[in-house]
């Protein structure tokens, strides 16, 4: 490490509850980006839950810096030391198969995201410029001095990739679909800007669900029941189950961050002759700054119901930002279908520094042609812009 980076006091910690929460969220509070899903709360859940814990192949390795004159925290990342690839959304399986056929351990790796949410947004929180740099840095440093395949940082902001690609890391692109608000009154404000058959499409797919006799709740996280959190936690499981997978979170993850930050929830029940039978959870976060955003995030149905997917998880949340005045909405990873319901591509970063030089060559050249392609891939889709001309 150069002498400069020595201004900090350098932390390890193998749990968020090792930091102050009050620190930590008022760095985030701080940063341009910042999303619920750092909060200190979240991160917590995910600990306390077991859902992000070295079992479950996510050791957390948070980085902390800390001035020591102040005491206080300057900057500071989610880092996790990784035993698989599961529950990250920037693939890279490919990679670890290539490592693996030519007998190269790839896991462990470092990594720093947050588990299971594929958001963009700040994960390098610091005090400013400077701090950022000595965090980025560090990272590296932490990664080359580990036992570690590699390092990989995930749904950074734009300031966040270019000062690690600044040190050597790759930048990867991806591609997401999100909804702006244009100031719509209403939802059939919003509709009327879509062309006809989109426009059309949806109050077709809105018609089935409400003569199919289904009726709409929507819940602020301070008023979800418990019952309704069972409720939601086995519509979610049943997500899983439909996909012949197993769910990462679990009941007690979504009853602690109902209790810790019921004012970034809603919650949405779906319902016929009075029973419950789908659901969906979606964070928001307002922002004087930004207007606020609302994440899509997770759904589950215990009935079959033709379009009820679409209702629960989009339009429901849809009308929600109009009324509310949310200036995003956020759909969660890949979807092309999105678009035919006003979701717009929007690139999103990470970024990947590999210890094995040839691995690292190989890794580069594959990123180039990549990122050819999601820049077509996002003029094709732009030429296929569901709004009027």
């Amino acid at each position: 490490m150069n002498q400069e980076r020595f201004d900090y006091r350098t932390g390890i910690l193998a749990s968020p509850s090792e930091v102050d929460a009050a620190e930590w969220n008022a760095l985030l509070a701080q940063q341009a980006q910042p999303t619920p899903f750092l909060r200190h709360e979240f991160l917590s859940a995910l600990h306390a839950s077991k859902s992000a814990v070295p079992d479950t192949g996510w050791a957390p390795q948070f980085v902390t810096l800390t001035d020591p004159k102040s005491g206080r925290l300057a900057a500071a990342a989610p880092v996790y030391l990784k035993g698989h690839s599961y529950g990250e959304y920037v693939f890279d399986w490919a990679w670890a198969d290539a490592y693996k056929r030519n007998g190269v351990p790839y896991y462990p790796k470092l990594l720093c995201a947050v588990p299971f949410t594929p958001v963009q947004g700040n994960r390098l929180l610091a005090t400013d410029p400077r701090a950022l740099r000595h965090l980025a840095a560090t990272l590296m440093a932490f990664a080359e001095q580990a036992d570690v395949s590699s390092l990989h940082v995930l749904f950074p902001t734009a300031t966040e990739a270019d000062a690690l690609t600044g040190l050597g890391m790759m930048q990867r692109e991806g591609v997401q679909f999100h909804w702006l608000n244009d100031g719509y009154r209403d939802f059939d404000d919003f509709l009327s800007t879509l062309e006809q058959k989109k426009r059309k499409n949806i109050r077709a797919e809105r018609r089935k669900v409400h003569e199919a006799g289904i009726t709409m709740r929507r819940i602020r996280g301070e008023d979800i029941r418990d019952e309704e959190w069972r409720f939601f936690a086995k519509c979610y499981r049943q997500t899983y189950r439909e996909h012949f997978s197993s769910p990462y979170l679990n009941l007690e993850f979504f009853r602690t961050i109902g209790a810790t930050m019921p004012e970034n929830l809603l919650l949405v029940i779906a319902e016929y002759d009075g029973k419950p039978i789908a659901s969906s959870l979606v964070v928001y976060q307002r922002d004087d700054r930004t207007g606020g955003t609302l994440y899509g995030r997770y759904w589950g149905a215990l009935e079959h119901v033709p379009c009820l997917h679409f209702e629960t998880a989009y339009y429901q949340p849809l009308e929600f930002c109009i009324e509310e005045k949310l200036a995003t909405f956020e759909g969660g990873a890949q979807g092309e279908h999105k678009m035919a319901r006003g979701f717009l591509p929007t690139v999103t970063r990470s970024a990947h520094w590999l210890a094995h030089p040839a691995f690292s060559d190989a890794v580069a050249r594959f990123l180039d042609s990549e990122t050819n392609g999601i820049h077509a891939y996002v003029d094709e889709l732009r030429d296929h812009n569901p709004f009027k001309g």
